[in-house]
């Protein structure tokens, strides 16, 4: 059998311990072979499978690779390690694995399902190419975690709610990866027998989803950390009269802790959330309870301070729900102020400290108050934070690293990293960037190279030997540091705002220095994803897709500046010549520069409904139906804008022709020169 040079190949996470061999060909067919445990077999048709996806031929006899998944515990595997002088260590016992070629086979020895598992996942990227093409990157590689809990974050709750299809296919991917914990977020989501009321039909899970999926996960080593909210981000339920009593405020977002059914509802929650969810954990949520002390509770908070009587309603719900043997969860936000109160928390309890942006003394206030009184911590950066265009990723990875290597420092056994749905426009394809760079770095020790997975990230992920993918993410970091230059951030506000209102007049004066390089990145990530689409054996569309929405978006945005503003000027110029007879004629075809076959106002228009079709299309692939009006109800609404502001324009227009008189800008809503020369 062949063998060729020894050639970098990416992984990611990367191993501790890595000594690349020999590139083995793999023109002839591979065994794969294991143990007779039946997850163990798992580990091994994952294998099988991704062999397939390649078109490399596997069968039962060898003519080429075998593969072999051995258990620690073997005499083969003992007489392994030691020939080619691998320690096997405690620290390595519950997940690791490590991998060595020997004699035609390359092999996966560990100690648990887990580690077979992971080491098989590794193996998955050592093997590259297509059918006879194919190749396989032996390697001595030994390899474990650096945190236990690995988790993703997915906000179930605030518009779009994921097909089970679609989160079985997140499961898989986050597996593939190393990522042990997937953890959905409810506020009103989850369906209760106890209170039918709350969730929405279409956008909620059933106890029968739910099953299914926490059976589906433990096939890929994944724990499902539900996370319900039992105190604060409660609006949706109530909102509904029958719970408004038991509200901080009047149909609020708050439970008002004073009130003993708020205490009692949330542990009828917590009874049916157990039964469903079978793993050690459970997340009450309790973050941003804004409305504590301004409603039902005001008097205690003035008599007692705040942070106590937050504390004192968590430490209630522990009680409450110590029958269940769970440990519990929350997020750190409020307790982190007063770190007197939090030695008063059970010290059973998991605090989940969180923050999405870079801070410049590090992360140690947001861990140690909860470190210093005997409370373990998970921390939670960002892969998205919410109501943006696409994702700042190089916000994103520099603080999910700076935040991991603080908690790994201050002892933090875990990693939550979190995508929310603020705006109800998320499209979860567009987060993978940054999910597998929080995989990275709970997986590694210290700190998880960024330039590196810059590097790897495209030809990992998405199979992409021409660098293409990478070099779109960067364009598009790039367009997120152009608009930070002008002040501005790429959110969800920015693409549906007015340029003719008084803020997007304000947005005007900010955008339009920079908005030429805006559109040139993004105009630049849009040609090279779709050079890149177009390699047969490219992985992984659908997120490249999301992610061409989101230049789009971008790009869309400085078109939308520039050419309202070029409007404003050409009415102007239009207004302040319609006496003059020598330049009618100029008038009026300005008119239907504005307004007409190929007008501006009908360039706005059609990129809205462009950028609505490409959206409808990427939710619908991953989500349910359930919300998605809400959100192409904006884009409706700003193409009928832009279509009754052309109709307006041309009718103008035709009457010049007729009456030589035009409207004033004003009278047509245009924005008069003084606002943008002020």
């Amino acid at each position: 059998m062949g063998q060729t040079e020894v050639t970098k190949v990416p992984l990611i996470p990367a191993p501790r311990e890595l000594d690349e061999k020999a590139v083995l060909p793999l023109t002839g067919s591979v065994t794969v072979r294991s143990s007779l445990d039946n997850e163990d077999l798992f580990a091994a048709k994952d294998l099988v499978n991704e062999l397939h996806l390649r078109d490399i031929p596997v069968s039962a006899k060898t003519t080429g690779v075998s593969i072999e998944l051995l258990r620690l515990d073997t005499p083969k595997a003992a007489s392994l390690l030691a020939a080619h002088h691998l320690v096997f260590t405690d620290t390595m016992r519950d997940e690791g694995y490590a991998l060595l070629y020997d004699r035609r086979t390359f092999y996966d020895i560990a100690a648990t399902s887990t580690g077979i598992f992971y080491g098989v996942q590794t193996i998955k990227q050592l093997v590259t190419g297509h059918a006879q093409q194919a190749v396989l990157q032996t390697a001595k590689i030994r390899d474990w975690p650096a945190m236990k809990y690995r988790g993703q974050d997915d906000d179930l709750s605030r518009g779009p709610f994921p097909t089970l299809d679609y989160q079985k296919k997140q499961i898989r991917t986050l597996a593939a990866f190393k990522i042990n914990i997937y953890s959905p977020y409810f506020e009103n989501n989850l369906q209760y027998a106890s209170d039918p009321l709350i969730a929405p039909p279409g956008g909620s899970m059933s106890r029968t989803e739910v099953e299914e999926l926490v059976r589906f996960a433990q096939q890929y080593h994944v724990s499902i950390v539900p996370q319900q909210e039992a105190f604060g981000h409660l609006h949706h339920v109530l909102m509904h009269e029958r719970y408004n009593h038991l509200s901080e405020t009047p149909h609020g977002t708050v439970l008002a802790p004073e009130q003993p059914g708020s205490l009692q509802l949330t542990s009828k929650w917590f009874a049916q959330v157990a039964q469903m969810f079978p793993g050690p954990f459970l997340h009450i949520g309790a973050d941003e309870t804004d409305d504590l002390g301004l409603g039902q509770t005001k008097g205690a908070v003035a008599s007692r301070g705040l942070v106590p009587v937050y504390i004192d309603f968590i430490t209630q719900v522990h009680e409450a729900l110590r029958p269940l043997h769970k440990r519990l969860l929350f997020w750190g936000d409020v307790a982190m102020n007063s770190p007197e109160s939090v030695k008063n928390l059970p010290k059973d309890m998991i605090a989940v400290p969180w923050q999405y942006s870079m801070q410049e003394h590090g992360f140690d206030k947001w861990i140690a108050p909860f470190r210093d009184s005997g409370i373990e911590t998970w921390v939670a950066p960002s892969a998205n934070r919410g109501n943006r265009i696409f994702p700042d990723n190089d916000n994103n990875l520099k603080t999910i690293q700076a935040f991991v290597t603080d908690g790994q420092r201050l002892g933090s056994t875990g990693m939550l990293n979190t995508v929310w749905n603020d705006g109800g426009e998320g499209i979860f394809e567009q987060n993978w960037y940054g999910v597998l760079y929080g995989a990275s770095s709970s997986w590694q020790s210290g700190k998880a190279d960024i330039e590196q997975f810059e590097q790897d990230y495209g030809r990992v992920f998405h199979n992409d030997s021409s660098g293409k993918v990478n070099q779109a993410e960067i364009a598009l970091m790039n367009a997120h540091l152009i608009l930070a230059k002008a002040d501005l951030q790429a959110k969800n506000v920015l693409f549906w705002e007015d340029p003719w209102s008084k803020n997007g007049q304000q947005d005007t004066l900010k955008i339009l220095p920079v908005a030429h390089d805006l559109r040139m990145a993004a105009e630049d990530a849009i040609i090279l994803l779709e050079e890149a689409k177009k390699q047969p054996e490219i992985r992984n569309i659908d997120a490249l897709d999301a992610m061409e929405i989101g230049a789009r978006k971008m790009d869309f945005i400085g078109q939308k500046f520039l050419q309202a503003e070029e409007m404003r000027q050409e009415y102007s110029e239009m207004y302040a010549h319609q006496a003059d007879v020598p330049k009618k004629e100029a008038v009026s075809d300005m008119s239907f520069t504005l307004s007409g076959n190929n007008g501006q106002c009908q360039d706005l228009r059609d990129g809205y409904g462009l950028i609505r079709d490409l959206f409808r299309a990427a939710w619908l692939k991953e989500s349910r139906p359930y919300w998605l009006d809400n959100v192409t109800a904006q884009y409706d609404l700003n193409m009928q804008l832009w279509i009754q502001r052309g109709v307006v324009i041309r009718a103008a227009g035709d009457d010049y022709e007729k009456t030589g008189h035009l409207p004033t800008p004003q009278e047509l809503e245009i924005p008069a020169t003084t606002l943008l020369t002020r």
